[in-house]
């Protein structure tokens, strides 16, 4: 009979250097758009009239509550992809973590490619009152595109290192004799 030993688990495999840097931009790719709307809920002009906030976005008022909590709400999904790249913590189980993050990385591309058929296919009314804030809007917005692509190459990595971890210790307990 053949048992695994605490001396012979194999310990997993960390993560590739590429697959942490990925998940740290993921992090940095929300910041701007959600420092940005935290400065349209604290009374900064970014681009929309005061009626506009009004009328639109319901600011001052019950939309600070919603701008702020999306920004916070963004940030910390976008801090997801660390629990797959760091060895400390992990609140799941790693089949439960990987299924997850596989889900996390298809919505994601999807609604990226949402996005992009909304912009070419739909009119889109913009509220802006500037071109140059209309511009600023687009700079800040645009590092969100990235983050389906990190999250994808991320969560194949963690999965791909699951894998080989799963292997390993399938190897180690068919091969280590009982002591």
């Amino acid at each position: 009979m053949y048992v695994m030993t605490t001396a012979t688990a194999p310990v997993s495999v960390p993560a590739p250097l590429w697959a942490r840097r990925a998940a740290h931009a993921i992090a940095l790719c929300a910041l701007p758009s959600g420092l940005w709307r935290v400065a349209m809920a604290s009374g900064v002009y970014v681009g929309y009239s005061e009626q506009v906030l009004r009328d639109v976005f319901a600011i001052p008022g019950w939309g600070i509550a919603y701008v702020v909590g999306l920004s916070v709400l963004s940030e910390a999904a976008a801090l997801f992809p660390l629990l797959l790249v760091s060895d400390r913590w992990r609140p799941l189980r790693p089949r439960t973590l990987a299924r997850l993050a596989w889900t996390a990385s298809a919505v994601l591309v999807l609604a990226a490619l949402w996005q992009v058929v909304v912009a070419f296919t739909v009119e889109s009314r913009t509220y802006m009152t500037s071109g140059t804030a209309h511009t600023v809007w687009a700079f800040v917005f645009a590092p969100l595109f990235a983050i389906p692509a990190l999250m994808t190459a991320v969560t194949w990595s963690y999965a791909k290192r699951q894998r080989a971890h799963g292997r390993a210790v399938s190897e180690r307990c068919l091969t280590s004799p009982v002591r």
